[in-house]
């Protein structure tokens, strides 16, 4: 027996032993020294020396290094764990942590009469932990993290087996910790011998996922389904699936399961990068009716699959309800700031109408109505096959190109040019001389203008319809984007079909002139208003581009003007020459356009939104933090080209009496910049149900989050904030 065995054990000082007569000591000195044996005895065949490593106590765990043998040969891996008690209340996460998180990491080595090296965890099956809308997978109390290390040969002269660790983890309760801890024991070389630990190993084994025994495939838009003939509603009451890669569903929605005779149905809420998927792994848990849960790890394959017929009359109920709330976003839409622009197209062509034959009415509202619902079309399928490709396309995605802003603001400075009398161009050309024919070119063009200016902002009901129409069938889709448009157009068709409407409009006269002077004016705020936009998209830089074109535009249109006003006293010579220099200063802004397209595509070096004092902004990580310190936490995702966005802060939230209120009400303003593309808050917003901004979110300290409409008033907003308390 080994010395340094018996002296680790110390007994409690005993009082001298009592003598007697004819045996030299007492029964207390005959019985001292059995009992040091025995303890001595049992020191020595505790195995807990050998199997675990000394425990690292950290701020909110004890950790150690812990093996399921005594001993250690070289033709078996050894069985070995990370293990971590952790503090009542605290957690660690699983390898895919959820919406927020970071996993345990550890790397083990060994040398001496063996050597070897590993890093991979064998994960148990996680809990599932919803804190308001984020989901965590998770381990809690005393959690065994298990791995194998494959050892060879090494030190033929040495019987010691000498195993170090480093590893690291992230522990949460009300705020988030990292911890580490350097580990090490040293285990004898010979036949493996259980340990005291071998059953935690045992327990942690039958927490581990099983291959599924099922057949397992999903389809594009998120539905996962089991096969296999024992599946069935007598031995299933519910399931649930967690993935192992992190950010390919939304891990707090709602997992619909449909369980029949031979399969188990759920429906997943996809994110953007879930189309591209060719697998989908993870662990599904089938639960029983006596609450019994069994585990399964699964790989399924992509394939087919539709929604149980049960489905389809929930399905068109939905479809019809995004059509009306498409319908009812397309006409908000005419009140809202984004369509200011286009007034003065509308208000002239509309007072024209009144005074028009029947037929050329109708055929008016007509080709405005083909143009703004054939426009909304068009962008719906490009926004879709956008999303077939893997890209994050939301509404309003073509205003995140500063290639894209810089066109529209060189359109609308045009059109503000066209209005000022600089020049006259027949498609877009609003003169309120008499015609003879009128141009229903101008008409369409018009309709497709109002749907490229309005496309940034979003009318209260529009958020849930779009992001119906992206997520479900094509054709179904395209049909929303169309009601959109219909609502749109539909106070244009009103006044065309019925004639009481169009008497009551003013005659044309003289103060139509000044009318269209005027409606310039708000286009060239528009123009100063993108020309921030790119600003915040592309940099200072950009703004010299833009400028430039201008100028350009603007000596384009003064020429091509005044050849327009002496066309009946010019010669061809000169009238050619003038339209010759017209469009060299045309060709010369149109030369920029590559340079812009160089400038969407290279890194941005601009710096977002400025935020104002007391606003942060939004990461799912500051989310996290500032709701689990027991702070209620509102979410307002922007854009500088939203004018809605923009009205909504200036009126709603960046004024006194509601940053008082979040004061008061100890919640915290995140906002995210969607000006530019970020992948993190497309995400938010599709875990939401939403791919466009604005969208308002509010989270309390306790229950369930609440979504804001798109229009936001002061009183609704302290309403909101302080309903939770």
């Amino acid at each position: 027996m080994p010395f340094s065995r018996l002296t680790a054990f110390s007994l409690p000082s005993a009082p001298a032993p009592m003598q007697t007569k004819g045996n030299g000591r007492g029964l207390v000195g005959w019985l001292a020294l059995p009992v040091a044996i025995l303890a001595a005895a049992l020191v020595y065949s505790h195995p807990s020396a050998a199997a675990e490593s000394s425990q690292v106590k950290t701020g909110h765990s004890i950790a150690s290094l812990i093996t399921a043998s005594d001993t250690v040969g070289a033709n078996s891996p050894l069985h070995i764990a990370l293990r971590l008690q952790l503090q009542n209340g605290w957690h660690t996460y699983w390898q895919n942590p959820g919406d927020a998180g970071d996993p345990p990491a550890i790397t083990i080595n060994a040398d001496g009469a063996l050597q070897g090296s590993t890093q991979t965890i064998q994960w148990p099956v996680p809990q599932r932990i919803r804190d308001s809308s984020l989901m965590s997978y998770a381990y809690t109390g005393d959690v065994i993290l298990p791995l194998e290390l494959p050892l060879q040969s090494a030190d033929q002269k040495s019987d010691k087996v000498n195993i170090k660790a480093h590893a690291s983890w992230l522990v949460c309760e009300h705020v988030c910790v990292p911890e580490e801890a350097d580990l090490a024991l040293t285990l004898d070389k010979g036949p493996p011998a259980p340990s005291a630990q071998a059953t935690l190993f045992e327990q942690t084994s039958q927490r581990t996922a099983v291959p599924s025994p099922y057949a397992a495939t999903f389809s594009s838009n998120g539905i996962l389904q089991l096969t296999g003939k024992d599946l069935s509603p007598s031995s299933v009451s519910d399931a649930w699936f967690m993935p192992e890669q992190q950010g390919k569903i939304a891990e707090a929605a709602e997992q619909k399961t449909i369980i029949r005779n031979g399969s188990v149905t759920l429906h997943l809420k996809p994110t953007t990068n879930f189309s591209a998927l060719r697998s989908l792994s993870g662990i599904v848990v089938l639960k029983d009716k006596a609450g019994t849960e069994r585990a399964l790890q699964i790989l399924a394959s992509l394939g087919t699959l539709t929604d149980p017929a049960e489905n389809t009359r929930a399905a068109s109920a939905g479809f019809a309800q995004q059509m009306l709330f498409a319908f009812i976003g397309g006409l908000i839409l005419n009140l809202m700031p984004c369509v200011f622009p286009i007034l003065a197209m509308k208000a002239l062509a509309i007072t024209r109408l009144g005074h028009a034959a029947r037929r050329e009415q109708i055929l008016s509202a007509a080709c405005y109505a083909v143009g703004v619902i054939g426009s909304f079309t068009l962008l719906g399928a490009t926004m879709m096959a956008a999303r077939l490709t893997g890209s994050a396309a939301g509404w309003g995605f073509q205003f995140q190109s500063p290639l894209f802003v810089g066109m529209i603001c060189w359109l609308l400075f045009a059109m503000a040019l066209n209005l000022l009398g600089v020049f006259a161009f027949s498609a877009v050309s609003l003169n309120s001389a008499p015609h003879t024919r009128h141009n229903l070119w101008n008409d369409i063009l018009t309709g497709v203008l109002a749907v490229v200016v309005a496309s940034p902002c979003t009318a209260p009901f529009m958020g849930v319809a779009i992001a119906g129409a992206l997520s479900g069938p094509p054709i179904a889709g395209l049909t929303i984007f169309a009601a959109l448009g219909l609502g749109l157009a539909l106070p244009y068709l009103l006044i065309a079909t019925f004639p009481s409407c169009a008497r009551i409009l003013p005659r044309p006269g003289a103060w139509m002139v000044y009318l269209r002077q005027f409606l310039a004016f708000p286009l060239l705020a528009s123009c100063v208003w993108l020309l921030w936009v790119a600003t915040l998209e592309g940099g200072a830089s950009i703004v010299v581009l833009l400028g430039s074109g201008m100028v350009l535009l603007g000596l384009a249109a003064w020429v091509y003007g005044l050849a327009q006003t002496h066309q009946n006293t010019l010669s061809d010579r000169k009238r050619f020459a003038l339209h010759g220099l017209a469009l060299l200063a045309l060709l010369g802004a149109l030369s920029f356009l590559p340079v812009l397209r160089q400038q969407a595509a290279a890194p941005s070096s601009a710096q977002g939104m400025t935020l104002p004092e007391g606003v942060e902004a939004f990461s799912t990580t500051r989310l996290q933090t500032l709701h689990a310190s027991g702070k209620g936490v509102f979410v307002d995702m922007t854009a500088a080209w939203c004018i809605t966005c923009l009205v909504n802060e200036r009126v709603a939230l960046d004024v006194p009496e509601v940053r008082e209120a979040f004061k008061t009400q100890n919640v915290s303003l995140l906002r995210g910049d969607w000006t530019a593309h970020d992948a993190a808050i497309t995400a938010f917003l599709r875990q939401h149900g939403r791919d466009g901004v604005p969208f308002y979110l509010f989270i309390p300290a306790n229950g369930a989050p609440i979504t804001l409409p798109q229009v936001l008033t002061p009183g609704l907003v302290i309403k909101t904030i302080s309903s939770t308390r």
